[in-house]
């Protein structure tokens, strides 16, 4: 059978015929594990957590801390693209990232302070242009725990995590 959506399981109307497909991909009890729901519907194996190299967690990172970001200034107005871009770059920057790690590592588990220092340290073979080294590291740290929550089904914690450093952020701001 063929797994997720798709136009064998989508009815006229745009129901789901598949109840097993539904069950993978709409009620999953809790969308907090989204790369569960996602393993679930491409019938993916789930993979240990400990064998993600800290780079793979922050190549994922960077993508869940960007939809959230954009998320966050999209709902606050519809403006346009270039506009939500602007705004976007304000917290989606290394400087703004180092910042936000910065101020929730008091926050952070055991494991999950072990997970930022291993992506903090990684060695990339990148860096962000006009951005100091040390705060692309922190941001690479960032975005590794930002992966490592993610795909261990704690989307909430990513959450509470980086809003609470977007809330200081803005406050350092004057947002």
């Amino acid at each position: 059978m063929e797994k997720g959506l798709n136009d064998n399981n989508i009815g006229p109307d745009n129901e789901i015929m598949d109840e097993s497909c539904e069950n993978a991909c709409i009620n999953s009890g809790d969308i907090a594990d989204l790369a569960g729901v996602i393993r679930d519907s491409f019938g993916l194996k789930k993979i240990d957590m400990r064998t993600y190299s800290p780079l793979a967690l922050a190549f994922i990172g960077d993508s869940v801390y960007e939809i959230i970001i954009r998320s966050l200034v999209t709902e606050q107005s519809n403006r346009p693209a270039n506009t939500l871009n602007k705004a976007k770059v304000h917290y989606v920057n290394a400087a703004a990232q180092a910042f936000i790690i910065d101020s929730i590592m008091d926050r952070l588990s055991e494991e999950e302070a072990a997970v930022y220092h291993r992506g903090r340290n990684a060695k990339s073979y990148t860096s962000a242009k006009n951005q100091s080294v040390i705060d692309y590291r922190k941001a690479t740290g960032l975005e590794a725990l930002c992966g490592y929550l993610y795909l261990a089904g704690r989307l909430d914690r990513v959450l509470e995590l980086v809003q609470y450093g977007v809330k200081l952020l803005d406050s350092k701001d004057g947002k």
